[in-house]
C-alpha cells in the first residue's frame, strides 16, 4: 500500500487550467472561423484541378463527390485493354487531406438564398439505416449505392458546380442494362472483365462457329474520339496478344463503328477524319456511319438499317446527358438544347430574371458560356478551372479580378491503332497552325498525355508501364 502511495505520490499536479486549454483545441473544429467556406462539387477536370490550385491555406475548402478520385479520361481506352493499369487513370482526392474536408456524398439539391446544400452519402447503407434505392449494377456515376436515406446539410460562402455530365443514352431502350459505357475507371475495368471473358466463353468446345462470331463480335457506338480510341486500342490488343494465344479466335474476332453522322470524328478537320476512316477501313474495322440504334436487348441490337446485329461487347459513347442535380434547379439559366447551366463571362451561374449570382460558379461539362459556346472536352473544362483558381485566389486576398474567361485552343488529339494518330491545331490559337497524321502525330500523342497526367507517381506509373507492355506484352488474366 506504502509503495502505491509512494508510485502515486511522484506524478505532478494536474494543471487542469492547461488540460481544459488543450482539451478545447482537440476538440474544436479544424478551420477557422474567419476562413471563408469554399465548397467545390465534383472531382472531375473542372473541380479536381480547382482542388488542386485554390489557395487551400486562406479558403476552408469542402469537396462533395460521388468518389474520391479523378478520372484521366484520356487514358481510360488504354486501360480498357491492358495496355495500362488503372491506377495511371486516378488521382486520389484524399491527396489534399487533412487541408481539404472530403465527402464522398451526392448533392441532391441547392438552397441559392440561404446557401445550403442537401447532400446524400454515397457509401454503402449503415446498418441503422434503410437504403433509399438498391444498388445500381450499371452505373456511369462511380459508384453503386445512389444513397444511404440520411441526408445532410452543408453550407457554403463560395460554391463552384462542376458535377460533370452522364453518358447520352437518346432514351434508347436497353443501353443503360446492356451497354458498357467509358466515362470512369470502374467502367474500363468491367469492360476489361468482359473482353477477356468473352474469349474463354468463345474457347468453349460446345460452341459453334457461328456462335464464336456473335460473341467475337466487339461493337462501339459513337464516332467521336472516345470510341475511336477505343476502337484503335482494341485493335491493338486483338493483333498483338489475343492473335498469338487464341489464334484460331482471333480470326473470328470483329470490331463494328457506328455513328449516325456522315463521318467519324466530326470535330476534327475533315481531312484527318477521312485519314481516321480508311486506316480504319485498311485494319478490318468496319464502320457504319449513318446508322440508328433503336433499341438494345441482351447480347444483340437492332438497328435501323441493318436489323438484327449480335455482339459479345457493346460499348456506347455518344455524347453527354445533363446531371440529375442539374436538372432539379430551376431558378438558373439552362440552355435551351443541353440543360447545361448558363454562366457569363466571368463563368459566374444567371438567375432566371437576369441578375448574376456573384458567390457561385459553374465550370465542365455542366456549363456553358452564355455568349461563346465551346466544346465539351477536357481542355475546356482544365482552362476554366484554372482560371476560375487564380479568381478566387484573388477574391480570398481582397483583390479584384475582372479579367473574363478566354478559351485558348490547343489542338486535339486522336489515337489510330498500330503507333499512329492524328492531330489537329487547324484551330489552334497560338503555336504553329496544321494536321499532323501517322508515328509523328502517335509521339505527340503520347507525350502530350504523359505531360498532362497530373501527379508524380503517374508521371513514374505511365512511361513505366508502356514500355513493360511494349517489351512483355498485355496481360490476359482476368481476376
Amino acid at each position: 500500500m506504502h509503495a502505491i502511495q509512494r508510485h502515486v505520490q511522484r506524478w505532478p499536479p494536474v494543471n487542469h487550467r492547461v488540460w481544459s486549454m488543450r482539451a478545447t483545441q482537440l476538440f474544436s473544429t479544424s478551420a477557422s472561423r474567419d476562413k471563408q467556406r469554399l465548397v467545390v462539387l465534383g472531382s472531375g477536370w473542372g473541380g479536381y484541378q480547382v482542388l488542386r490550385s485554390v489557395d487551400k491555406k486562406r479558403w476552408d475548402v469542402t469537396v462533395l463527390s460521388p468518389t474520391n478520385a479523378f478520372n484521366f479520361t484520356p487514358l481510360l481506352a488504354s486501360c480498357a485493354v491492358g495496355t495500362l493499369e488503372f491506377r495511371c487513370a486516378v488521382e486520389p482526392v484524399r491527396r489534399y487531406s487533412p487541408q481539404v474536408t472530403a465527402y464522398q456524398a451526392w448533392c441532391d439539391a441547392i438552397d441559392f438564398k440561404e446557401k445550403t446544400l442537401t447532400c446524400m452519402p454515397a457509401t454503402p447503407p449503415l446498418s441503422f439505416e434503410k437504403s433509399s434505392t438498391p444498388p445500381v449494377e450499371k452505373t456511369t456515376t462511380e459508384t453503386k449505392f445512389p444513397g444511404t436515406g440520411t441526408p445532410f446539410t452543408l453550407k457554403y460562402d463560395k460554391l463552384v458546380i462542376a458535377v460533370g455530365a452522364y453518358s447520352q443514352t437518346f432514351n434508347v431502350p436497353g443501353v443503360k442494362e446492356y451497354a458498357h459505357f467509358l466515362k470512369d475507371v470502374r467502367d474500363a475495368r468491367s469492360i476489361r472483365t468482359r473482353i477477356l471473358e468473352c474469349f474463354e466463353q468463345a474457347n468453349q468446345p460446345i460452341l459453334s462457329d457461328v456462335q464464336r462470331r456473335n460473341l467475337l463480335h466487339f461493337c462501339i457506338v459513337g464516332g467521336g474520339p472516345t470510341g475511336v480510341e477505343f476502337a484503335a486500342e482494341l485493335h491493338d490488343l486483338l493483333h498483338a496478344e489475343i492473335a498469338e494465344h487464341y489464334p484460331g479466335l482471333a480470326r473470328m474476332s470483329k470490331i463494328t463503328l457506328y455513328d449516325v453522322a456522315p463521318h467519324i470524328l466530326g470535330t476534327f478537320d475533315r481531312s484527318l477524319s477521312t485519314y481516321a476512316e480508311e486506316k480504319f477501313r485498311r485494319d478490318g474495322i468496319d464502320i457504319k456511319t449513318k446508322h440508328h440504334v433503336e433499341r438494345v436487348e441482351r447480347d444483340k441490337m437492332i438497328v435501323k438499317e441493318q436489323g438484327e446485329v449480335p455482339f459479345g461487347l457493346l460499348v456506347w459513347s455518344t455524347g453527354l446527358a445533363p446531371n440529375p442535380l442539374i436538372q432539379t434547379i430551376q431558378s438558373l439559366q439552362k440552355h435551351e438544347k443541353t440543360q447545361s447551366l448558363l454562366t457569363d463571362e466571368h463563368l459566374n451561374v444567371i438567375m432566371q430574371d437576369g441578375k448574376v449570382v456573384p458567390d457561385v460558379w459553374a465550370i465542365g461539362d455542366a456549363a456553358i458560356i452564355k455568349t461563346d459556346i465551346l466544346p465539351a472536352t477536357a481542355q475546356v473544362a482544365n482552362q476554366k478551372a484554372n482560371y476560375l483558381a487564380r479568381k478566387l485566389n484573388r477574391i480570398v486576398r481582397g483583390k479584384e479580378h475582372d479579367k473574363p474567361f478566354e478559351f485558348h485552343n490547343q489542338g486535339s488529339l486522336a489515337y489510330l491503332g498500330d503507333w499512329k494518330a492524328i492531330y489537329d491545331r487547324s484551330n489552334a490559337d497560338s503555336g504553329i497552325k496544321g494536321r499532323e497524321t501517322g508515328r509523328l502525330a502517335w509521339l505527340l500523342w503520347r507525350s502530350a498525355y504523359f505531360t498532362m497526367t497530373l501527379s508524380l507517381r503517374n508521371k513514374i506509373l505511365v512511361p513505366t508501364y508502356w514500355f513493360l507492355n511494349w517489351i512483355f506484352g498485355r496481360d490476359l488474366s482476368r481476376f
